[in-house]
Formats: C-alpha cells, sequence, structure tokens
C-alpha cells in the first residue's frame, strides 16, 4: 500500500472553562446497565462484539437539559471498564468522566454507579469504553441532550429523530488489536465500515458478500428527520452523505451552528453532528446512506444503509454517489472552516449562544502542541506531544490531587516542542484557575489526527495548512468560530 502524506496542519483552540451550581429540584433518571460480549456477524465473519443490555450498538440516553443521570453499570467482561461521555459537560464534578485520569477502572464482575448532571447543555453525544482498545469491539450508544420546553430549537421541531453509529470495523479482537499497537504495528486498513453496528448493503457483489445484514431507516415522505451522526471508529475519518438528499446542518456537539446545506460531511473520529433531512424525493427507489473512507487507500466496501420511503417503488441499485477526492485535503479543511456557531440562537439558556464574546477574553496560558509519528523509546513505540508519551499512573490523578498523594503526578508539561530525546512521563498541563487558554495543535505525523477534550468544549478559531506562528492569529475567527468538544488536524 502507497504511503499517505497529506499537508500538515495547524489547529487553534481557545478552551473555555465554565464553573456553575446545580439546582436540587432538577429531575433525576436512572438506568441499569450490564456490559458483556455478544457474538454477531457484522462483516459476515462470526466474532465477538461488546454490547450493554445485550444490545448492540447500546441503549440510547435520552434526557432534557439539566437533568441529573445515574447510571449503574454492571461489568461481565473479562477485564476492566470505564464508560466515558464523549462531549457531555461535567462541570464542577468530573470524578464520573470515566477515564483513567478521574476513575478507577470497574473490575470484571464489580458495578458503578455514574451521577453527573446535563447542566446548561443540548446536543448529540455518544459514550463509549475508554480503556483497552474496547471501543474497536463496541460498547458504545447515544447521547441525546433536549432543549427544555421554554427554550426553542432554532428550526421547526422534526418529525423524528434518527441516531446514526458510522465507524471503521476490524474482524481482529480488541485484545489482538491491542497487541499489535503495543508491538508497534500499523492498525492497517480497515476490513469495513459499519452503520449502527451492520455491514454494507450489497450495492457491489464484488465487495459485498451476500447474507450481511445492513440497517434499514424507514421515512415518511415530506416528512423531516433529524440525522444525528457519530463516528465511533478509531482511527478513520468518513464521508457521510444520504444520496440525493441535502444534509442541513444545524448542531454539532452541543452548539446550534448557522444552517447550510451540504451534499456530504467529512466527520472525523470522535465527531458528532446533527442534519435535517427532508424526504422531497419521488421515491423511485430506494436510496443509499454512505459513509467512506477518507485518506485510506482502501479497496473494501464503504458503509452503506439504505433509506426507504414508505412509497419506495423499488430497491437502490447502481452506483454510490460520488464522494469528494479521497486524498482530498483542501476540501475538507475548508468545509471544516464553513461550520459556524450561530450566534443568535439561544441553546440550554434563552439567551443567544454568541452573547459570550470569546473573541475579547485575555488569553492567560499558550500551548503549541506538536504530535509527531511514533517513536521508540526504550524498545517500544510510543506517540508523543511535545516530546511527551503520556504515562497513565496507577493512581488517578484526581484521587491524587484530592489526598494530596505526592509522586504520581507533574504539572510541567511543557508548553511547546522540547529539544531533547522523547520520554514517558505523567507530565500534566498546570492550568490556571478561571483562566483561558489558547492551544494549537501542530500536526507533524502523516494521517489525521483527532483531538478531544472530557468535560468540557472549545471554541476551534483558527484552521489552516502549514506550520503556526505568531502572525496567524490574524487570521482568527473571533465571532462565530464554533463551540465543540473534537477536532480534527490533517
Amino acid at each position: 500500500m502507497p504511503s499517505i502524506t497529506p499537508c500538515s496542519c495547524t489547529y487553534a483552540v481557545l478552551v473555555l472553562c465554565w464553573v456553575t451550581g446545580a439546582f436540587a429540584g432538577d429531575p433525576y433518571v436512572f438506568f441499569d446497565w450490564t456490559v458483556s460480549y455478544l457474538t454477531a456477524s457484522p462483516l459476515g465473519i462470526k466474532q465477538q462484539v461488546i454490547g450493554i443490555n445485550r444490545q448492540f450498538p447500546g441503549p440510547i440516553l435520552n434526557v432534557t437539559t439539566n437533568w441529573n443521570v445515574v447510571v449503574n453499570v454492571k461489568n461481565d467482561l473479562d477485564e476492566p471498564l470505564l464508560i466515558t461521555w464523549n462531549g457531555v459537560q461535567h462541570r464542577k464534578n468530573s470524578w464520573q468522566d470515566g477515564v483513567l485520569g478521574t476513575n478507577c477502572p470497574i473490575p470484571a464482575g464489580w458495578n458503578w454507579t455514574y451521577q453527573f448532571q446535563v447542566k446548561d447543555q443540548i446536543g448529540s453525544f455518544f459514550y463509549f469504553p475508554s480503556l483497552n482498545f474496547q471501543r474497536s469491539a463496541g460498547g458504545y450508544g447515544g447521547v441525546i441532550i433536549n432543549n427544555r420546553d421554554v427554550i426553542p430549537l432554532p428550526f421547526a421541531v422534526p418529525d423524528a429523530d434518527v441516531v446514526l453509529f458510522i465507524g471503521d470495523w476490524y474482524t481482529k479482537s480488541h485484545k489482538k488489536l491491542r497487541k499489535d499497537v503495543e508491538n508497534g504495528e500499523d492498525l492497517g486498513v480497515p476490513d469495513g465500515i459499519l452503520i449502527n453496528g451492520f455491514g454494507p448493503y450489497r450495492y457491489d457483489e464484488a465487495l459485498v458478500q451476500g447474507g450481511i445484514a445492513y440497517q434499514i431507516i424507514n421515512v415518511e415522505p415530506g416528512s423531516t428527520y433529524r440525522f444525528r451522526v457519530h463516528n465511533v471508529g478509531i482511527s478513520t475519518s468518513l464521508n457521510f452523505r444520504i444520496q440525493n438528499h441535502n444534509l442541513l446542518l444545524v448542531e454539532t456537539e452541543g452548539s446550534y451552528t448557522v444552517q447550510q446545506n451540504y451534499t456530504n460531511m467529512d466527520i472525523h473520529v470522535g465527531q458528532s453532528y446533527s442534519f435535517l433531512v427532508t424526504m422531497d424525493q419521488t421515491a423511485s427507489s430506494d436510496y443509499y446512506i454512505v459513509a467512506s473512507p477518507r485518506y485510506v487507500n482502501s479497496s473494501k466496501a464503504s458503509g452503506v444503509a439504505i433509506l426507504h420511503y414508505a412509497n419506495s417503488q423499488g430497491p437502490a441499485s447502481g452506483p454510490l454517489p460520488d464522494p469528494p477526492n479521497e486524498y482530498d485535503s483542501f476540501f475538507s479543511m475548508n468545509q471544516a472552516r464553513s461550520i459556524r456557531w450561530n450566534v443568535s440562537a439561544g441553546a440550554a439558556r434563552p439567551n443567544p449562544q454568541g452573547s459570550f464574546k470569546y473573541g475579547q477574553i485575555t488569553v492567560t496560558d499558550v500551548y503549541v502542541i506538536v504530535n509527531r509519528p511514533a517513536e521508540l523509546i526504550d524498545g517500544k513505540w510510543c506517540a508523543t506531544l511535545n516530546g511527551i508519551s503520556y504515562l497513565p499512573p496507577s493512581t488517578p490523578l484526581k484521587l491524587a490531587q484530592q489526598y494530596n498523594i505526592p509522586g504520581v503526578y507533574k504539572l510541567d508539561f511543557p508548553n511547546t516542542q522540547m529539544n531533547r530525546p522523547p520520554k514517558v512521563d505523567t507530565s500534566l498541563i498546570n492550568g490556571t484557575f478561571k483562566g483561558f487558554m489558547e492551544i494549537i495543535f501542530q500536526n507533524s505525523d502523516t494521517a489525521v489526527q483527532s483531538y478531544h477534550m472530557d468535560g468540557y468544549a472549545f471554541f476551534v478559531v483558527g484552521m489552516d495548512f502549514g506550520v503556526w506562528s505568531e502572525n496567524s492569529r490574524s487570521t482568527y475567527n473571533k465571532w462565530d468560530g464554533v463551540a465543540r468538544s473534537t477536532t480534527q488536524e490533517g
């Protein structure tokens, strides 16, 4: 397979931390989950997947702004487990975040109860297991946070929601993938792309074997649906599109956006989008729903589901709708830059989203974070940021901080790439309380990277090719850069 070297990109991010209190009168909702192995054949090969309450993907958490969520998780796997809530903001209480820095893993056979409030937020998110490559086997599901009745949507109420999980899939077990990566082996090209845990519709008999179950989305002509689309994969950017239908982007990861029509959208690992899709076609046949790999030289099948009108005259046939050029990073960059915050819309509160003037804040800390291709450190292949490969300590960071346990971590993460050999360390950014941080991601690797901030949102204010410099600030969008929790760098 030929090597792929997209242009290096720089990303500038302003990180905003909110602090607020909870209201005792807000409702509580309770869920009981059992996480266990299931047997499934999403690509026609029987394999072990991770389900929740015997479902793959897992159940949808459908809640409303300010509700208190209580989820009791029983771990029936044969290894430790943590569930993290991708994009859900944990204000004043990051203890429930479900990553190694905040929680001890749930041992096999044990249970743990997560409790958090979806305070002052709305939008489309998902959860997944955060340890040991388990996400590559499933264990994910959706989170919908609805507006309170007193806060209107900035668009007509859709007729229904459709939640789609798109992601790369490997027929190797998550344990084998984990071992390969630990041994310095590349993940390689995925064996396929799943949509809601299903393999592709047989749009091409040479690419897709017979007998594979596929997802069918049943719709009514003339109706408008809110498609909440999440890339739950582990490494592959995907292009999402629906044959002959426009995607009206209205929200991403808790922020209402300027409403724009797209024929397709690049959705990178960990990202979530909401589109309004109107069933305005003649339905002479069914239509393809497609998720195809980006920046991957792959002859494997795309993920394909079927959009079925109630009055459809026959099955979908013919070629898939055209994607953008497979390696066109300029297209993806320009598309990402076109996504803007709807500064006039209210969200969790009645005041407009843009009432906070993030472009007028005083930045207290600046970090230029450089990622490089994996390097050998003490005989092991390690990815690094500013020359440091993070080592998770045996004691969660929050516990060490709470109980003043010395020697667990260091508050010495460098502001820029260090001129020294790479090392493995538990090195943390020492943030300023009530401060505002500017983070520039500089990609020196040869693949697209995704960066996610647990428990918070940040404003994406700049994005460009080449090497960031102080002069790059003159190009920042200081008015309607979208606030989100996951960004890509190409």
